[in-house]
């Protein structure tokens, strides 16, 4: 199983991007996705988490500028980003917990850079 995030990329303050992570590989189903950002010399920080029912929950520093979403179909997640500020920079993170036959095991993916600049 491999988890692929895109989308990342250079923009200037109060623009937009969208990333992607989409899962690939043998498996039964896909539970909680999250994304997660860390800018250097600081702690990962959760951004949002859309459950497989897809319920959401964001961190207070996106509410209302960021928007989590998932095609179950594609095995897809999405993050739109409006508003972005330069304090958004870092290197995002998807994360996903998926169900295998015995297990349901947490999976990472790789980064995906975002610079915003003022």
């Amino acid at each position: 199983v491999q988890l692929q995030a895109s989308g990342g990329g250079l923009v200037q303050a109060g623009g937009s991007l969208r990333l992607s992570c989409a899962a690939s590989g043998n498996f039964l189903s896909i539970n909680d996705m999250t994304w997660y950002r860390q800018d250097p010399g600081k702690q990962r920080e959760l951004v949002a988490t859309i459950t497989s029912g897809s319920s959401t929950n964001y961190a207070d520093s996106v509410k209302g500028r960021f928007t989590i979403s998932r095609d179950n179909a594609k095995n897809t997640m999405y993050l739109q980003m409006n508003s972005l500020k330069p304090e958004d920079t870092a290197v995002y993170y998807c994360n996903a917990d998926i169900r295998m036959p015995r297990a349901t095991y947490n999976y990472w993916g790789r980064e995906t850079l975002v610079t915003v600049s003022s």
